[in-house]
């Protein structure tokens, strides 16, 4: 099995796995929602892959926050905004 170089960005459909995944382990059924209705990955993972620098991009997903960055997909709670 081969991955992607350390440098290189993540794959859209690598960060809508990611994405999935984690609304999954936060208790959100991957059938009760579509994604698409709330973002768009693909130009999400241009966004946070671009060379600008560090982007963050937060939104909301069934009411489950969400902070994207090149390295992570994290769930905000209101300890992790201050």
């Amino acid at each position: 099995m081969s991955s992607s170089p350390v440098d290189s960005p993540a794959e859209p459909n690598d960060l809508l796995v990611d994405i999935i995944e984690t609304l999954e382990a936060r208790g959100l059924d991957a059938d009760a929602f579509q994604l698409q209705d709330y973002v768009d990955v693909d130009a999400l993972d241009q966004l946070v892959n671009a060379p600008y620098g560090d982007v963050e991009v937060r939104f909301t997903v069934d009411g489950i926050r969400l902070a994207v960055t090149p390295d992570s997909v994290d769930v905000l709670t209101d300890e992790s905004e201050e």
